[in-house]
């Protein structure tokens, strides 16, 4: 199935020579142009450019176990986390498109960056700059076992059918975001989830979500070259008119105190603020400290803590790249992806230049698969994406302008055309159907891309072995299997190393 809304038609022999940049990328190659691309770009930047907001609200605010916060001092420093943010994902996806010349744009990840804020820095003796140092490290031993074949050996062990279960999960995953981070769908009280607020859509910034969303499907069923794009930028018009005539604010939760700002803006309120430009903060970059890391957690503990973040990484950027590359169609009769292994050693140097830049490991970002329904074939897209990142160092309150409501029904229209797939998988064999159930399932559920991964090679190995049917499963995929049982199990064996 094509997910880009433009007709796509291959080079004739009449048509003329492309020029350098068409080459490099092999933009007509793969039935793009550079408008394409450059769309795709811009849309996945729009899709994913909350984390430059996100990041600093996650890591900023909390003190390592000196009282001291990231960038240096007794006081949060925020401006400094979102430029060292927005630096690291310039780097990061231009490094991908110009050298992987595939559409897959990076930043900081989330989940990671939650684990050494809540659970790595407040560690007796353990400092930001330490646990930077440990992403550093993490950085440095995938990016190992990238130059020494194993993680390209993995994904190729890997079978088709838990490939296209990882798209579809992930499909699941982000169109579970968008609902969730434009507040559609939220935490309920004696349910996990519940619709809009105690279970009804109210407020404004709802109604642009559900504008957007609707305008969004619209423009894609007619075929309207841009409609996602068109439409983040429409439903941003929108929401900033609204803000300006009534000045809805930002989403406070009700507490004993007050009745909060239940349907305020989920986070970036969309307000016009004058002063956009601002001279970047690096306090972030280059204070990782390996050793520091090392030496606070003993050797044992920061193993603990370096194979965590490992095992996340690895897994997570292996089933990113499965579900862009099968968005994209560029998935090859053999299973592979064009520049697979560029593409994880781009991926493996961007945890590493996280930890340098002091923002937290980055990855490859599921949201990039919007550039791709945009359109987007190429690396030329991740360059784009990255120019925009770079903007953002010194604009970041434009990038705010965007609000959650007008970005996310990117996620959610591209998250039902990954889930399309979901046809290619064999339920008729339960040996296929079960992993792959629970592998799309659990991505959502669990809010994580590696349980779902973990779960489903798991029972595939399981229901193999007491199928006698153990030899045809790849030697790898034991491995693989047994990594993922620690992986789950690392609570529990940490406590029993301690």
């Amino acid at each position: 199935m094509s997910s880009t809304s433009d007709t796509r038609t291959a080079p004739s022999s009449q048509q003329p020579r492309p020029g350098a940049l068409d080459r490099y990328f092999h933009i007509s190659e793969r039935g793009s142009t550079v408008g394409r691309e450059i769309r795709g770009g811009v849309v996945t930047f729009f899709a994913m450019c909350y984390i430059v907001v996100l990041n600093p609200l996650i890591i900023g605010t909390v003190p390592d176990s000196t009282g001291h916060f990231l960038g240096g001092g007794t006081e949060p420093n925020l401006p400094a986390v979102a430029a060292g943010t927005a630096l690291v994902g310039a780097v990061a996806s231009i490094l991908m498109g110009a050298w992987a010349k595939f559409p897959l744009a990076l930043a900081t990840g989330l989940g990671l960056n939650a684990y050494l804020a809540y659970s790595v820095v407040a560690l007796p003796g353990m400092t930001w700059g330490g646990a930077m140092g440990l992403v550093v490290l993490e950085g440095v031993i995938i990016l190992l076992l990238v130059l020494t074949g194993f993680r390209r050996a993995v994904f190729r062990a890997v079978p088709g059918f838990l490939k296209t279960a990882i798209a579809v999960g992930m499909g699941l995953f982000i169109a579970f975001i968008g609902l969730f981070n434009a507040r559609f769908v939220t935490s309920g009280t004696g349910v996990p989830v519940q619709l809009g607020v105690n279970g009804s859509l109210e407020g404004w910034p709802t109604a642009v979500f559900v504008f957007g969303l609707l305008l969004m499907i619209v423009l894609w069923v007619k075929k309207v070259p841009g409609a996602i794009l068109i439409s983040i930028l429409s439903t941003t018009i929108v929401a900033v008119l609204l803000e300006a005539v009534l000045k809805i604010g930002v989403f406070v939760p009700a507490d004993g105190k007050s009745s909060g700002n239940p349907t305020g803006w989920s986070m970036n309120v969309p307000a016009l603020d004058l002063s956009a430009f601002a001279l970047p903060d690096f306090s972030t970059v280059f204070e990782a400290d390996p050793i520091g890391g090392v030496t606070a957690l003993g050797v044992v503990g920061a193993s603990i803590v370096v194979f965590s973040l490992l095992l996340a990484d690895f897994f997570d950027t292996m089933g990113t790249m499965v579900a862009v590359a099968s968005e994209a169609e560029l998935v090859q009769e053999d299973g592979d992806v064009p520049h697979s292994q560029r593409i994880l050693v781009a991926d493996s140097a961007a945890a590493i230049l996280g930890g340098v830049g002091g923002v937290s490991s980055a990855t490859s970002f599921m949201e990039s698969a919007t550039g791709v329904g945009e359109g987007a074939r190429t690396g030329f897209a991740s360059v784009v994406t990255g120019l925009c990142f770079l903007a953002t160092v010194f604009l970041s309150p434009l990038v705010a302008l965007v609000p959650y409501e007008a970005a996310t029904p990117a996620l959610v229209l591209v998250g039902f055309l990954m889930m399309t797939q979901v046809t290619d998988i064999d339920f008729s064999d339960l040996s296929v159907a079960i992993p792959a159930f629970l592998t799309i399932i659990l991505m959502p559920f669990s809010y994580s891309i590696t349980v779902g991964m973990g779960a489903g090679f798991i029972v595939y190995v399981l229901l193999q072995l007491v199928q006698g049917a153990g030899r045809r499963i790849h030697p790898l995929m034991y491995i693989i299997a047994g990594m993922f049982v620690l992986y789950f199990l690392r609570g529990p064996l940490a406590t029993l190393i301690s």
